[in-house]
């Protein structure tokens, strides 16, 4: 029973970081600003404005999952591949960024994508036209991707590493190609961990607003922008909350669907 009173800072830090700010927040987005009870902040988000800025990150954060998924892969299989001490300093360069300021590494992207950046000053020496691409969706996803690629290749590859290689050499002696071996055996086998990938990709890539700030240079208003917009420049926390709740909600309900499609590929359900 002692060992119990042990999860005690943890359950306080629940209770007072997550679970009050969330009820808080609640409790906002379900009145209006004379406290009267009502549901027209959250159902704000079918606004043409909101909808059009939910729409633009659902594709930013779908576009984003899907090409680290096809990024993560192939980094993963090649760090298996490393004998043992090269495969420590590879996922050490990996890492390295990330101990970097998130915002510092992406006004470093900024001045690469910019129009008289470092990219468009080697495209010239090669005699090659300049890309018009700061502030665009394009420099938007490429600072997305670069952020959150290494929350997808760590997972998959924790899972391609828990893999037997007894069971790939067997699918080898039985006549697998490497295709083979990949798509029916390696695959499957890491499908949970590229499915915490997924989660840890797409949730945040959702509901991010920094990298638009400043990739984006204010022309791309994502659902993110629009909220902190509400809180930190209208100061209107009633709207800022009920987007806040509708946006939870439909990452709640992504989630979910995308637990209960993988529980069932284990032969489970998720209910």
């Amino acid at each position: 029973m002692k060992r119990k009173y042990l999860s005690a800072p943890y359950l306080i830090w629940v209770v007072g970081f997550i679970l009050l700010p969330l009820v808080t927040i609640a409790v906002s987005a379900l009145m209006d600003k004379n406290g009267s009870f009502t549901l027209e902040n959250i159902l704000s988000i079918i606004d043409p404005i909101n909808r059009q800025a939910l729409l633009l990150s659902l594709g930013i954060a779908f576009g984003c999952t899907v090409i680290c998924v096809l990024l993560a892969y192939p980094a993963a299989m090649v760090l298996k591949s490393l004998h043992l001490d090269k495969k420590g300093f590879a996922i050490f360069i990996l890492i390295l960024p990330m101990w970097m300021n998130f915002i510092l590494r992406i006004l470093a992207w900024q001045m690469i994508l910019s129009n008289n950046g470092v990219l468009n000053l080697l495209l010239g020496k090669l005699g090659i036209g300049p890309l018009h691409i700061s502030n665009s969706w394009v420099a938007l996803m490429i600072g997305t991707v670069y952020d959150f690629l290494p929350f997808m290749i760590l997972p998959i590859f924790n899972a391609i590493s828990d893999i037997d290689e007894d069971t790939i050499e067997a699918a080898r002696d039985l006549g697998a190609g490497s295709k083979a071996v990949f798509w029916k055996v390696i695959l499957p086998l890491s499908a949970p961990g590229m499915v915490s990938g997924v989660i840890m990709v797409f949730v945040p890539a959702m509901t991010s607003f920094v990298i638009a700030d400043i990739l984006g240079g204010g022309k791309l208003q994502l659902i993110g922008n629009i909220i902190e917009q509400e809180f930190t420049k209208s100061m209107n926390w009633h709207a800022g909350s009920g987007l806040s709740i509708s946006l939870m909600i439909f990452v709640l309900v992504s989630l979910a669907f995308t637990m209960k499609n993988d529980l069932k590929d284990k032969g489970t359900t998720v209910w």
